[in-house]
């Protein structure tokens, strides 16, 4: 099967990112990732809570130019963008785009194929919409948050990989790849509202049909999948270390307690009034040895059973560096791109974009001549 030279299936799309924190950039470095042509509108003097821009790995395979969208041609410059993309992406608080100029009837007035793509945690419209807020709080009230942890604990938080990441960028991402299809099908574009709130609750949709079913305790840790089952959970090793269980079915729980050496245990799968017993008895094995001894005791079997590893350990498990899961771009050690093509590979083309240093480049390559001009700011246009 021929395939394309590591650009990735979305090459000849066109996206604007306008810039902001946390979810839009990691969906346009998505898109980015999978061949799109991201071109991220920076401001000038950057944006709030920002690492070094070169180890930025969410502003990789994209180019960089400076816009001052409160000077006076600060929004023209945008609009010209907008005029030949097929997508923008944008983070502000409702009404702020709009405020500035370059809003969705302004942009459509340009191009009405574009696909406008707004992430938000609350939303465009609600109560709290206007509000600020980030990850730990829009997940805290989807009741994700909260599912998180031991019972006898506050909820865990997890990362901003629940709340930003997954129901907010990849439904985004999503969002706005369906509205290409019906814009090309069509040639009508549109608004994609995504909210964090949304995408959240609607990551959790099997566990409200299980709840609804009476499968599901409405609190933490006392259930099949959040740590309540002793054989669905971590335990500590003799080094201090962790070893993660998820030997459900019966074939693989058999397994799991032959290798552990508690066969005699096999009975309390379904009893749970024996789950404390068995969770015991488990902790006290692993705690008798390494968690590197215990990875070479479940080696090549199925009792569902893998060491927990940090951020710096991942990149040299064997499975992961046999496919590449992680990859090396300018000296950082980041992801790879995900999924994978058989046709139309992907890659980390380029290192993080650096503010503004691609203006000319895509003043050429989009034809808006007037992008490298100096935009004078003026003051009052919040």
């Amino acid at each position: 099967m021929a395939t394309t030279p590591g650009q990735g299936p979305l090459t000849g799309v066109r996206v604007v990112e306008l810039a902001g924190i946390g979810p839009g950039p990691f969906a346009a470095m998505l898109l980015a990732d999978l061949g799109a042509d991201v071109v991220r509108v920076d401001r000038p003097g950057g944006t709030g809570l920002a690492i070094n821009t070169e180890y930025d790995v969410t502003n990789r395979n994209k180019r960089s130019v400076i816009v001052d969208l409160k000077s006076p041609d600060g929004p023209a410059r945008v609009l010209d963008l907008a005029a030949r993309a097929d997508i923008l992406i944008e983070g502000y608080r409702p009404g702020v785009a709009e405020r500035l100029g370059v809003g969705p009837e302004a942009c459509h007035a340009r191009k009405p194929a574009l696909v406008y793509g707004r992430m938000t945690g609350w939303g465009q419209d609600g109560p709290l919409a206007e509000r600020a807020g980030h990850d730990i709080a829009y997940i805290a009230v989807t009741g994700t948050l909260g599912m998180i942890g031991n019972p006898d604990e506050p909820p865990a938080v997890p990362a901003n990989l629940v709340g930003d990441y997954a129901g907010g960028s990849l439904y985004l991402v999503v969002g706005v790849l369906a509205a290409l299809h019906h814009a090309r099908a069509t040639g009508a574009g549109q608004v994609v509202d995504a909210a964090i709130v949304d995408g959240t609750t609607h990551l959790s949709a099997m566990i409200h049909g299980m709840l609804a079913a009476g499968g599901w305790q409405d609190r933490r840790g006392a259930n099949l999948l959040d740590g309540g089952c002793p054989y669905y959970g971590t335990y500590e090793t003799a080094d201090g270390r962790y070893m993660a269980v998820g030997a459900l079915e019966p074939q693989f729980y058999d397994e799991f307690l032959r290798l552990l050496g508690v066969e005699d245990l096999a009975s309390a799968r379904k009893d749970f009034s024996r789950w404390g017993e068995l969770r015991d008895t488990v902790a006290a094995r692993f705690k008798s040895r390494t968690r590197d001894e215990w990875t070479a005791v479940f080696e090549g079997s199925d009792a569902c059973v893998a060491p927990v590893l940090s951020l710096r350990e991942a990149p040299r498990h064997p499975h992961l560096a046999a496919r590449g899961t992680f990859t090396d771009h300018g000296g950082i050690t980041q992801p790879a791109p995900a999924p994978r093509f058989s046709a139309t590979p992907t890659a980390v083309r380029t290192g993080p974009a650096q503010p503004g240093a691609d203006t000319a480049d895509v003043a050429r390559d989009w034809d808006v001549p007037d992008l490298p001009k100096r935009q004078e700011p003026t003051k009052g246009l919040e």
